[in-house]
Formats: structure tokens, C-alpha cells, sequence
């Protein structure tokens, strides 16, 4: 055994490299929903090798540790797996992107903490680099799942007073890490973990709910940038790795769904759509006409279409309407209409919410279009059906200079002969905005629970024959 553990120890570096390549290759197998569960399998492969690779270079009471740590883990991990909602994912999702900052905290504190080992001033910059962005990630993403969550402590802030706070607070985290690095003081070190941690929650606080997937998307990236933290304190090149990927890729996605919404990153975490969205596109009150039909109609409609595209939104997610969109995509299929999806990069409440959800109802990939993929075929398109989406098909953002979502680009729904929208009610979308789109000649409004509504659709078009 010992022969083995020298061997791997004295290797360890090329069993990171090869933990590494599967690692890129994991990333690149999840940019297609083909090549996904291959990209996963690289990735369980990849992790199998950095674990026990890490086990045969951790000493006998720090295994133990580990073992303890990684049983808990896996017990709490398969509970929540077995538990958690589909429509309770994005929280999730945010709520374990805090516990990797929360990670990088504890680490850096126990490296501070270790009057045995002196840190240099590289080291004093990682410990510090480290520690404040796992700070900011770890109260970010605990207010990220409140508001995800709907949790009545997840205020949005609102007010001239937020920017001076949040300045001044980065300030004085910026401040105490310079002290800390100048003269290795613990004060000024703990006082800019504190600190970090109350600008993480006001960073965020302000930053409305139509933008909480770009955010879920760089707190993922932060997390990252954190576990890469964590690597350079204890001197893992494969925790350096594997943070930078999810960082770098995090930050990239980042990018891109700020694009799919035509706005900046910075707009984004400093500007904020959502707090001024009720005032500049709410609803103002005035009577609007619109036309309510049944789900039976719905049915008659489709059946009778030749070709029909359905919008899922995160009405579909809340509903958990999934499966029985699933049978709607059949049951027209087997009528003969050409029945394909559309999906917008930011729909949902997290990067690819809707892609998963269909996924998960073994929806072919083929079926499922992105917005640049669609959008010229909607002109084309007899009947739209938008499953509780708001923002991602609201024409104000082409048409209202005013609106907060101006620019934004939206899936082409009103080029359609008929849209259908199924919606609890006529309450605005989690951004706040009205939608134009709901009061057009061509738009029926269906009410009512968007899993009850399809369902009612598929008996109607069973009983058609």
C-alpha cells in the first residue's frame, strides 16, 4: 500500500493534468445537449481521479476528515437530489454556489489563523483575493436564494442611499485587505471578511427579479474564481483548475445572457432593471380589452394548425407542466403539425431552466430551438403557445423607448397568425412589466394552472376523435 501511495504522491501533478483535460472536455460535451451526458461522464471521471488523488496526499487524521466530510455530504446531497422540486432548482442552485464562498472563507480564515506558517506577501494577496470573493459570493448567494425563493427577508432594496453604501462599503473591504496585506494584521483582515460579507448582500439586495439569471449565472462564475481561491491557499493545482474552467466559463455565460438581453454586465450589477421596472412599465392601472378562450379552443386550434411552436417560460417550471407539454408535443405530432419549441437564452429563473425542464420530460433535442434559431420562422407560424413567459416575448422591448427592457431581444411571437397564452392571471412577470402582447386582436389569454390547462388541451384533442 505504501509503494502505491508513494507512487501516486510522486505522480500526483500528471493525475491532476489528465483530472484537467477531462475537465475541458467535460465543458465542452455540456455546450450541446447532445454531447451533455457524455460531458458529465468526463466530469464524474475527472472528479473520481482529483478525490483520490487528494486522499493518498492528505495525511491519516485529514483523510479521516475528508471521508467524514464527503459521507455527510453525499447523505445531504442524495436527500436534497430526492426532495428538491424542479421548480425549486434555481434557489438551489444559488443556495450551494454559497456554500463553495463560504468554503473559501473558512479556508482562508484557518490559513490566517495558522501561526505556524508565515505568509508572504503572494500569500497575503491570495488569502485576501480569496476571501473576499468567497465573502461576496457566500452572502449573495444566500440573498439570491431568498429571492429565488420568494423568502420575505429578500427585500429588494430601493433608494438614492444604496450606491454611497455599496461604494463605500467596497472601500472599506478594499481598505482593510490593503492594511492586512501592509501589516499582516488579523483585525484588519477579520473587519474585511465582515465587511465583505455585508457588501455581497448590498451588491445584490438592489438588483431586480428579471435579471436574476444573469445573476445566478455570475454568482456560479464567483464561485468559481472562489474554489480557484481555495486551490492557490492550499497549494491544489486541480481546485486551480477546475475553479478557473467554472469561473471563466460562468463569466462567459455571464456575457452572453447580458447580450441576449442587450445590456451590459455593468447595467446589470449597478443598474438593475428591477428596480424601477414597476414604475416605467407596470401596469398604469388604465382598462385594457383582452380575449380569454378555454383550453378546449386552445386544443381545436393546435390540432387543426400545421405548424405550431410552444414558448415554455417559468410559468411551465412553476406548474410543472413539463411532462404534460411533453404529451401535447406527441399527441400533435401524431396529428401531423409540425411542433418545435423556442426557448430565450434568459427564460426561467437560471441559465437553461426551460432545457432542463425538457429534458427531463425526454423532450428531442431536435425539437428544441434556440431564439436566433427560430425567430425567422415565426412569420411562417400558425399558432404560438407561451407557457407562463412575460418578458422573453413582450413587445415593449422593440417598441417602447420608455421600457426598462427596451433593446432587449425577444422571441418573434406577434409575427405569428395566433398566440395563445397560458397565465395565472393578468399579473405582470417577475420583472414587473406589463406585456403588449396579451391585448392584441391575435392573442387568447387561457387561465389557469399551466399543467391543469395542457392537460385539458390533450383531452380535447383526444375527444376530437
Amino acid at each position: 500500500m505504501s509503494d502505491l501511495t508513494n507512487m501516486i504522491a510522486a505522480n500526483a501533478d500528471w493525475f491532476y493534468l489528465i483530472g484537467a483535460i477531462l475537465f475541458v472536455l467535460t465543458l465542452r460535451g455540456l455546450s450541446s445537449p447532445k454531447t451533455a451526458i457524455r460531458g458529465n461522464r468526463f466530469g464524474m471521471v475527472a472528479m473520481a481521479i482529483a478525490v483520490a488523488t487528494t486522499f493518498f496526499l492528505a495525511e491519516g487524521p485529514v483523510l479521516w476528515l475528508i471521508i467524514g466530510a464527503m459521507v455527510l455530504g453525499a447523505l445531504v446531497g442524495m436527500w436534497k437530489a430526492k426532495t428538491v422540486a424542479m421548480t425549486q432548482m434555481p434557489e438551489t442552485v444559488a443556495l450551494m454556489h454559497s456554500f463553495v464562498g463560504l468554503a473559501a472563507v473558512a479556508i482562508a480564515l484557518a490559513t490566517v489563523l495558522h501561526t505556524e506558517q508565515q505568509h508572504g506577501a503572494v500569500a497575503r494577496v491570495e488569502l485576501f483575493i480569496g476571501c473576499f470573493i468567497g465573502a461576496i459570493t457566500f452572502s449573495a448567494s444566500v440573498f439570491a436564494f431568498g429571492k429565488l425563493a420568494a423568502k420575505s427577508w429578500a427585500k429588494t432594496l430601493v433608494g438614492s442611499w444604496v450606491k454611497p453604501v455599496q461604494a463605500l462599503l467596497f472601500i472599506a473591504m478594499i481598505g482593510f485587505g490593503i492594511v492586512y496585506f501592509m501589516t499582516d494584521s488579523l483585525p484588519a483582515f477579520y473587519a474585511m471578511a465582515v465587511i465583505a460579507v455585508i457588501f455581497g448582500w448590498m451588491w445584490i439586495a438592489p438588483i431586480g427579479g428579471g435579471d436574476m439569471p444573469v445573476v445566478v449565472s455570475l454568482l456560479n462564475s464567483f464561485s468559481g474564481w472562489a474554489a480557484a481561491g481555495i486551490g492557490f491557499t492550499l497549494g491544489n493545482s486541480m481546485l486551480i483548475i477546475a475553479g478557473s474552467l467554472v469561473g471563466s466559463s460562468g463569466a462567459i455565460l455571464s456575457y452572453i445572457m447580458c447580450k441576449a438581453m442587450n445590456r451590459s454586465l455593468l447595467n446589470v450589477l449597478f443598474g438593475g432593471m428591477g428596480t424601477t421596472a414597476a414604475a416605467a412599465g407596470g401596469d398604469d392601472g388604465a382598462p385594457k380589452n383582452y380575449k380569454a378562450g378555454s383550453a378546449e379552443d386552445a386544443g381545436f386550434l393546435m390540432a387543426n394548425a400545421s405548424s405550431v411552436v410552444i414558448v415554455p417560460g417559468y410559468g411551465m417550471a412553476q406548474g410543472r407542466a413539463q411532462n404534460a407539454v411533453k404529451e401535447l408535443y406527441e399527441l400533435l405530432k401524431d396529428e401531423g403539425v409540425n411542433v418545435r419549441f423556442a426557448i430565450h437564452p434568459v427564460a426561467g429563473r437560471m441559465p437553461g431552466h426551460m432545457n432542463v425542464l425538457l429534458a427531463e420530460a425526454d423532450v428531442p433535442y431536435d425539437d428544441i430551438l434556440e431564439m436566433d434559431e427560430i425567430n425567422s420562422d415565426f412569420a411562417s407560424t400558425d399558432v404560438v403557445l407561451v407557457i407562463g413567459a412575460n418578458d422573453v416575448v413582450n413587445p415593449s422591448a422593440k417598441d417602447d423607448p420608455s421600457s426598462p427592457i427596451f433593446g432587449m431581444p425577444i422571441l418573434d411571437v406577434t409575427k405569428a397568425q395566433t398566440v395563445m397564452v397560458i397565465k395565472r392571471s393578468m399579473n405582470t412577470g417577475y420583472a414587473g412589466l406589463d406585456n403588449s402582447l396579451f391585448y392584441m386582436d391575435k392573442t387568447m389569454m387561457i387561465f389557469g394552472d399551466a399543467k391543469k390547462m395542457v392537460e385539458e388541451m390533450v383531452r380535447s384533442i383526444n375527444g376530437a376523435h
